[in-house]
């Protein structure tokens, strides 16, 4: 038998048979990817591929607590699964008691189609999309731009078995796209990126149209000094500072004092309000568009991350309500430590609460300002505040009267996102967007524009 012709229920259902550990958690995630890749208006490389992981998570019950140990391995076969199993078990009984230890969850209704065949994708997925892409491609080159770039979907099926009895399955498709157009002399670029389960709601034509209008903003070139300046933060940019946000913030590390959202002497910021506007940050794993899912599923304990939460089902979560930061991410564990409610992480992100007002909107109603495509190489300055530091990319163009009226070089930035939030005096319509620089981990999020009134460009970057 090899991997693919063993059906993922059966799997798992053998491995926990095989286990010999006080308690089993087995994770088969079956995963299929189509692609495709185009440059200088031309498809260049398409494919489909497919694989397993299999995950054990055995735990070893002692006199100074329950220890657990975690082996992942993928195209396991047959032969291989007892020995998976085994190396599961030995990496238990060599560990100390793990912090983390909770009783494995019980109760939660097995899933209707936690027998079924994985979900797969494949190149059919492309169907409407690949035609509409070359007729994107024939506009492109009549209007003397030159298109780059890669569309990807991936369906990952998850089927997760414990010792308790939970029978648990999920699939979860994720489809991106990044385009970016570019002047025949290479001296011009402008990015755009979409979000999609299906690519059915992707429209190359409107996307090359919308980067045609900001390639001829750049024909005019204006150079700015670093400064503080009025900026539109793009949805794609503000789902980066706020993924990165999200990411930041765990409870336990807010209580023991080494993020943005302690307090000093102790505890959390948790009920205090961060800025004016009365925005929600949320997550909800049956968003419309944005379905993630709706139980955890860990194939490592670490952060705010445990390995023993495996199968507890996640609800609909404000982090942030109307202003008010409301809740930090936590395991069960941590919550025990902290006294915070139990608020696993969710693979979603939605930030709402604004007037409604397009981006287009927005600038209209500029009299002298910034508006950015999107960030790019972000990274932790400061813990403690948040600060984070990065570069624009593929498009800064200055707004003068409502109107662009030419693009500006590239700059570095240093901001914090719990700090935006606070200063943003605006913020524009709720859309699904793709962030750029998380994109590859973090793709189902709907964020607004937002205006900044003194946002920190701390250098001029010499980047296109």
């Amino acid at each position: 038998m090899s991997a693919r012709t063993d059906k993922p229920h059966e799997i798992v259902e053998r491995a926990l048979e095989l286990s010999r550990a006080d308690g089993c958690v087995v994770i088969a995630d079956e995963e299929s990817t189509a692609n495709l890749r185009w440059a200088g208006n031309a498809l260049t490389t398409n494919g489909v591929t497919r694989g397993r992981t299999l995950t054990v998570v055995a735990t070893v019950d002692g006199q100074q607590g329950t220890a657990s140990g975690v082996v992942s391995r993928s195209a396991v076969t047959a032969d291989e699964l007892e020995p998976l199993v085994r190396a599961a078990e030995a990496a238990a009984r060599g560990a100390g008691p793990a912090e983390d230890a909770q009783p494995l969850v019980t109760g939660v209704p097995a899933s209707p189609d936690f027998t079924d065949a994985p979900a797969e994708t494949s190149s059919a997925v492309f169907a409407d999309f690949a035609p509409a892409l070359g007729e994107a491609f024939a506009r492109a080159r009549a209007g003397g731009r030159e298109l780059y770039g890669f569309a990807r979907h991936e369906l990952t099926s998850t089927y997760l078995g414990t010792s308790t009895g939970l029978r648990l399955r999920h699939d979860q498709p994720t489809g991106t796209l990044e385009l970016n157009a570019k002047s025949p002399d290479r001296t011009r670029s402008a990015w755009a990126g979409r979000s999609t389960r299906d690519f059915k709601d992707v429209d190359p034509a409107a996307l090359d149209a919308e980067l045609a209008v900001r390639l001829g903003w750049a024909e005019r070139r204006v150079e700015l000094p670093a400064g503080r300046y009025e900026t539109l933060l793009p949805p794609t940019a503000v789902a980066d500072l706020l993924i990165y946000q999200l990411w930041s913030a765990s409870g336990r590390d807010a209580a023991e004092g080494r993020t943005v959202f302690s307090t000093p002497g102790g505890g959390t910021r948790v009920g205090e309000r961060l800025g004016e506007l009365p925005l929600t940050l949320r997550s909800d794993p049956h968003e419309p568009g944005l379905e993630s899912a709706p139980f955890v599923i860990a194939h490592s304990s670490g952060g705010d991350q445990s390995v023993f939460d495996n199968g507890l089902p996640v609800a609909a979560t404000d982090w942030i309500r109307a202003g008010e930061l409301n809740r930090l991410t936590t395991t069960r564990h941590s919550a025990a430590l902290t006294g915070l409610p139990v608020a696993p992480a969710i693979d979603n992100l939605v930030l709402e609460g604004g007037t409604g007002r397009s981006l287009e909107e927005m600038v209209a109603g500029t009299g002298r300002g910034l508006l950015l495509t999107c960030l790019w190489y972000i990274r932790e300055v400061d813990p403690a505040t948040l600060l984070l530091t990065g570069l624009t990319r593929d498009g800064v163009y200055l707004v003068e009267d409502g109107e662009v009226v030419g693009e500006v070089n590239n700059f570095r930035f240093n901001e914090s996102p719990v700090s935006l939030l606070g200063r943003a005096t605006e913020a524009g319509r709720t859309e699904k967007t793709l962030p750029r620089e998380w994109g590859d981990w973090f793709t189902r999020s709907a964020m607004p524009a937002l205006r900044v009134p003194d946002f920190n460009m701390s250098s001029v970057s010499q980047g296109v």
